[in-house]
């Protein structure tokens, strides 16, 4: 005797070895016995053969015609043999059992299953409803393959381009779009991303970086709601200064100041000035929501992205010609041996007296110019008086050497800082086929230098004020110079081993960095209420809200740098191009036995592999040829052609910044370095 059962889901035949009351031993076709509970038996027969009889019953099933099988069916619970028996007649043979069996197990939108062989039949209203599902499905799936016939011939439906960025990075993967180009990355035997490159999704590489960018980041766009700046509407007195900003050209947002008084006396007066949008920007008003929303400006090679909406910035900006509100931090040296006196913080409009620009002057401050004692005239003569500008040069050599006794080493900067100028660039913003102008900028030059250490004397000075006051802000902090401690931000005044400060909290960019802002609010309060501030200070010791504020823009700041450097490192691959460029000079920077070593172009911000070199050591000066250049993956691959001279020292600390800047991994699912901690 044979039987039919179920097992998981499926039917099985085989031989009755064995039967109790509660089981049966079967023995299958393959050899195998299985012991199978009474319950889950459905037919007992004694012919034909196991194979041959689910045979027969599949061929019955098929000619089954499932709309009369549910017309022959009672409205009640019932089983296959009894709607067999109405359907054939009353003598069904075992294989047209078998057949309404495997038809009524095939149509669950016709008949529910109810357990052993038993079913109850659906309502006509729940057949329609499955019936138009399954004709959507069916077009669903025409579409598909539709679409991805067209993809395999070089053509991008234009569904599929309108979902490209999701599909290629946040995919839905039971959206038709999505599967159709599984589908034809697939049939064709080519990556999703090539193929979406020949049939034309990807308008340019360039393109691809920013509508990633943007997907990613600004999925809903980079335009400001319409917002008004409100009137700072504090009395603030007048200071008695001449203050200098020191950006390069295309700084809009213009945060910070100097100024110096005292020359020529025992004492000389050092004044920072911050743009204080804290005074009129409120936290949780419309336009601190947009700022926390974006969190940073983002930079890039031609264009950028503001925190604020440039008629918000227009209002605070420290612009020539005016006197502007600032938060001012006063530093008292004395004059022979710059040693610090006391300091003290205000609130206060402050005349700016001129929006010095590095890239016009940086050939003409220079460290010769700044230490003549009576210099003769120049073209593009500063307008801050030459005097003034020396004394910031010595006090930021001294602050600096200060700050390398603290860090215990000095800071040594091997590599040049590039500035990135694309021509004839449309008010929009790039399109990726600028040309672009690549120049070098020593770092440490004299008005960087005087910038970097006047800010972060004023962060770490700010930084400690609050701690003293027991007001919380937003710190950045490293634990030591140790290769893999990073730097953190927390709310805790603690020590910042890479620049040598007991603390340091940023607080010299509230236009263009909100953490900045956030610190700007408490420190007004600070300027305000002295020892009582903690009281009144927009955020609280342990405040949650402060912790979610750090969290947002760390994970924010590190995508914007990461875009940053991916951008350069595009421009720079363009320049390369557009120069016809086919060897460049290099230093290795990291070589391991069995790994192709890492080098760093000599004359450009470029980073890669060489490929077919012999045993390098770090330091080596080697000449490169170009093989090969992906503006996607942003990958050039390099051959190793032949060593030049001497060995160069390679700064160690950088090397981690070289290996981030390499080639971008394009994930389908088919580091950045430490952000400077000097303005940009």
């Amino acid at each position: 005797m044979y039987a039919l059962f179920e097992d998981s889901g499926k039917f099985m035949t085989g031989r009755v070895m064995s039967e109790a009351e509660a089981s049966a031993q079967i023995e299958l076709d393959s050899g195998k016995r299985m012991k199978v509970k009474s319950a889950h038996l459905l037919m007992k027969f004694d012919k034909p053969q196991p194979a041959e009889f689910l045979r027969e019953g599949q061929a019955v099933a098929s000619s089954v015609e499932i709309d009369m099988a549910w017309e022959f069916a009672p409205d009640e619970e019932f089983g296959f043999v009894a709607l067999a028996q109405d359907y054939f007649s009353k003598d069904a043979t075992p294989a047209q059992q078998l057949g309404m069996l495997l038809s009524l197990f095939e149509a669950p939108h016709y008949f529910r299953r109810a357990g052993k062989g038993r079913f109850r039949k659906a309502t006509a209203e729940v057949i329609q409803q499955a019936l138009l599902a399954i004709e959507k499905k069916k077009q669903v799936q025409a579409e598909i393959a539709a679409w991805a016939t067209q993809l395999t011939q070089g053509v991008c439906p234009e569904a599929v381009a309108h979902q490209l960025y999701k599909i290629l990075f946040k995919p839905d993967k039971n959206a038709p779009e999505y599967r159709a180009v599984v589908e034809a990355s697939r049939s064709s035997g080519t990556p999703p991303l090539a193929l979406l490159q020949q049939a034309g999704a990807i308008r340019s590489a360039y393109d691809f970086h920013w509508q990633r960018f943007l997907f990613d980041n600004f999925p809903k766009g980079t335009q400001f709601p319409a917002l008004q700046a409100p009137a700072i509407r504090a009395d603030l007195p007048l200071a008695s200064v001449q203050a200098y900003s020191i950006d390069d050209s295309q700084t809009t947002e213009i945060d910070d100041a100097l100024s110096v008084q005292g020359l020529g006396t025992p004492s000389i007066t050092l004044g920072i000035h911050i743009a204080a949008p804290g005074l009129a920007i409120q936290p949780n008003d419309s336009i601190d929501q947009v700022g926390r929303s974006r969190l940073s400006t983002v930079y890039m090679p031609g264009h950028k992205i503001t925190m604020l909406p440039d008629s918000i910035v227009q209002q605070y900006t420290l612009q020539e010609g005016r006197a502007c509100p600032a938060l001012s931090l006063y530093v008292q040296f004395d004059a022979d041996t710059l040693a610090i006196q006391q300091s003290t913080t205000r609130l206060e409009q402050v005349p700016i007296a001129a929006n010095l620009r590095h890239d016009q002057l940086d050939a003409v401050v220079t460290e010769a110019w700044l230490t003549q004692l009576n210099p003769a005239p120049v073209a593009n003569q500063p307008p801050m008086p030459q005097a003034e500008m020396a004394f910031l040069f010595r006090l930021a050599k001294h602050l600096k050497a200060q700050r390398e006794v603290v860090r215990g080493k000095p800071e040594t900067f091997n590599r040049p800082d590039y500035n990135f100028r694309l021509v004839d660039t449309p008010e929009q913003g790039p399109q990726g086929h600028e040309q672009v102008l690549i120049t070098v900028r020593q770092r440490g030059a004299p008005l960087d230098l005087i910038v970097a250490e006047a800010m972060i004397l004023a962060n770490s000075t700010w930084g400690q004020w609050m701690a003293s006051l027991g007001v919380p802000a937003i710190y950045r902090s490293q634990a030591s110079l140790a290769p893999g401690i990073k730097v953190r931000m927390g709310t805790k005044a603690l020590p910042h081993a890479g620049i040598g400060v007991p603390s340091y909290a940023w607080s010299t960019s509230p236009l263009r960095r909100y953490t900045d802002l956030v610190n700007q609010w408490q420190l007004i309060a600070c300027a305000k209420q002295g020892a009582t501030a903690a009281l009144v200070a927009p955020f609280k010791p342990k405040d949650a809200e402060l912790f979610g504020i750090i969290s947002a823009f760390d994970t924010a700041y590190t995508a914007y740098n990461a875009h940053q450097s991916s951008m350069e490192r595009f421009w720079t691959m363009q320049h390369v191009q557009q120069q016809g460029l086919s060897e460049l000079d290099a230093t290795v920077f990291k070589s391991f036995p069995g790994e192709p070593p890492m080098a760093r172009a000599n004359a450009l911000p470029l980073v890669f592999s060489v490929q077919g070199a012999p045993p390098l050591e770090r330091g080596s000066q080697i000449r490169v040829r170009i093989a090969a250049m992906d503006l996607i993956a942003l990958d050039i691959q390099t051959q190793y052609l032949h060593t030049l001279d001497q060995a160069q020292a390679v700064n160690e600390a950088e090397e981690e910044e070289e290996v981030a800047a390499g080639p971008l991994a394009i994930a389908v699912d088919m580091s950045e370095p430490e952000p400077g901690e000097t303005p940009p």
